[in-house]
């Protein structure tokens, strides 16, 4: 009850853009043919179908999640800082750094594409931390009594350490990406750090001093109130023991997860079912013989060399091993033909349906065959043009990422063992996603390990304090690995994401931490306070501000999780809940650790500096 036409296409390759006008004008051929035999279900499918299915991801996203992440941005700013004047300053910092952006890569003449096209989703979020801290800081300034100019020469002073800090620490972590071995991946770490930059210098050149020459309202003078910020400090001093235990246990717990993630990196699998593509997938698989292949192209010895009965009965036995093997669904093999043709040209015999004994038998059955077909029908692309090589393909059914690629490496090892001259590696669109993602888990674990020291460096030189430097590396790295241990008890499986997540994150991650200890060094150092009034300090003067920034960022991340594009979608959902566990870090197991830690401290190291 069905049927499939397989054409092969030779395109010029001079533009990115042939596959999809060969796409376009292949479905204004299918709204024909469905228009003759609407009884009919017409499907595209192929690499030229990809093509399509990944353009037209970056155009679903640009269309639909950029809006509704602006217009949540807008909110939460607004809802937060209660400020119509700094909404409207921040809103145009969120502009311009997603315009500064996209304009200089515009520059470099490097198209977007379905993983740098959220490049922007990611940057509108990170713009919005800088500009909040600023007001924060501004306000609390101005309701001390001083004038917005000097309110800003103030809070310039206060905040352009902890944020010249955070801003770096980011954009090493997206730099870091350029470790990955994708290439798209390695354009959205600099996209986006180019981005994070550019946010930084609005912050500091056009935020503050906007902010120093429009009216300022900071609210009432005098006394400051009790927040609820102040309420979390007293609660974390109070139970500072019970917290420091229940999160560690519960950082064990979460990271537990881990052990139940797998490999699932199935490019079929990147869209959902709202795609075409996907429709189409999913009907193939069904009714034929699937989409997911291996392909080999396998060696003769020399030209004409697939005519020897030698080579015809390794790639003879290298098929029938692979029928053997689960969820192979078919097996394209030169033999077939040659044994059909044997068989036809003696009546059809089944007793010939074999390989014939000699060379120069295959040699004419192959000549024969190819002479009596019109152009477009011959075997170019089953067999090179000096008969030295063919192609091998095998079908598999929905199976696993890793299951592919275990199947591809114990048949690579079959060919070694029992067929040496034919040994090569199998390739094809499942292998070639399942194996970069290996690869790019390898370097960006280089790459995020590089970018932690160098962070942690940095933290210790510029916080002047190697123990709290060392301190604040645990905050750093565990979000990551609870996030990673709760997709492993919720979802297990994993795709591309998996590989770019830590080191995305790790520059975010280490803001909060920066922010929250350079206001408890502040009043360690500054206004002498010891551990806990130190802590207490912290959370009254930045604790809003922590979460307001991590709101705008895991909203932003939650956005980017609603994705039809499975790798954004994942990328952003495993970025919220990495950053809602650093929040968590940051609030409820840093403070009882520099407590426990920081508390031997002397008066004159705090009063240093």
């Amino acid at each position: 009850d069905t049927a499939g036409v397989w054409v092969n296409l030779a395109l010029p390759g001079k533009s990115t853009e042939e596959t999809l006008e060969v796409m376009r004008q292949g479905r204004v051929m299918i709204d024909e043919l469905s228009h003759q035999w609407p009884d009919i279900d017409f499907h595209i499918l192929g690499s030229v179908a990809v093509d399509m299915a990944f353009a037209e991801a970056s155009e679903n996203d640009i269309k639909t999640l950029i809006p509704v992440m602006f217009v949540a941005l807008i909110a939460i700013v607004g809802f937060s800082l209660r400020s119509a004047v700094g909404t409207v300053v921040t809103t145009s910092v969120i502009v311009m750094s997603g315009m500064t952006a996209l304009g200089v890569w515009g520059w470099v003449g490097i198209p977007l594409n379905s993983v740098t096209v959220v490049s922007v989703i990611i940057v509108l979020p990170l713009s919005v931390a800088n500009c909040v801290h600023i007001l924060t800081s501004f306000r609390h300034s101005i309701r001390r009594g001083l004038n917005p100019r000097l309110a800003v020469i103030e809070t310039l002073r206060v905040e352009i350490v902890p944020i010249t800090i955070t801003s770096v620490t980011t954009t090493i972590g997206f730099l870091s990406l350029n470790f990955s071995d994708s290439p798209p991946i390695q354009e959205l770490g600099n996209i986006v750090a180019i981005g994070v930059s550019a946010a930084y210098i609005y912050a500091i050149l056009f935020l503050a001093p906007m902010m120093a020459v429009l009216p300022a309202r900071g609210g009432s003078k005098g006394v400051p109130k009790v927040t609820v910020m102040d309420r979390v400090g007293d609660f974390v001093v109070a139970r500072r023991w019970p917290l420091l235990v229940g999160t560690s246990v519960l950082i064990v717990i979460l990271t537990a997860g881990i052990s139940q993630i797998r490999l699932d990196d199935d490019y079929l699998k990147y869209f959902d079912d709202s795609y075409p593509f996907r429709q189409s997938t999913i009907f193939m698989e069904q009714r034929l013989t699937g989409v997911n292949s291996l392909e080999f192209s396998l060696p003769g010895a020399g030209d004409q060399g697939i005519a020897a009965p030698e080579y015809l009965q390794d790639i003879e036995s290298f098929a029938n091993w692979f029928r053997e093997q689960p969820n192979v669904t078919y097996v394209s093999v030169l033999t077939d033909i040659i044994k059909r043709l044997n068989r036809n040209l003696h009546g059809d015999d089944p007793a010939y349906y074999r390989i014939p004994e000699s060379r120069e038998a295959a040699a004419q059955y192959l000549l024969l065959y190819e002479l009596s077909l019109p152009y477009g029908l011959d075997l170019n692309d089953r067999i090179n043009l000096s008969k030295s090589q063919s192609r091998f393909s095998v079908f598999l059914a929905d199976i696993a990422a890793v299951e592919t690629l275990e199947l591809a490496t114990r048949s690579e090892q079959w060919l070694k063992q029992n067929s040496p001259n034919l040994a090569v590696q199998a390739t094809g669109l499942s292998v070639v996603f399942g194996r970069i993602t290996m690869r790019n888990m390898v370097a960006m674990l280089l790459g995020t390990l590089l970018s932690l020291l160098l962070i942690s460096g940095i933290l210790i030189v510029i916080l002047r304090s190697v123990r709290i430097g060392l301190i604040s590396i645990a905050p750093n790295m565990f979000p990551a690995a609870v996030a990673f241990g709760i997709w492993g008890y919720l979802f297990q499986e994993v795709n591309l994401a998996i590989s770019i997540v830590v080191a995305m994150t790790l520059g975010i991650v280490v803001d909060d931490t920066v922010h929250f200890l350079s206001k408890y060094l502040r009043g360690r150092r500054h206004h002498n306070l010891d551990v806990e009034g130190a802590v207490r300090f912290a959370f009254r003067s930045v604790g809003k501000a922590l979460w307001v920034t991590t709101l705008a960022l895991v909203v932003g991340f939650s956005i980017l999780a609603t994705s039809g594009f499975a790798v954004n979608g994942a990328t952003g959902l495993l970025c919220a809940i990495t950053l809602v566990a650093a929040l968590v870090a940051d609030f409820f197991f840093l403070p009882p650790l520099l407590m426990w830690l920081d508390r031997d401290k002397s008066m004159d190291e705090r009063e240093s500096a």
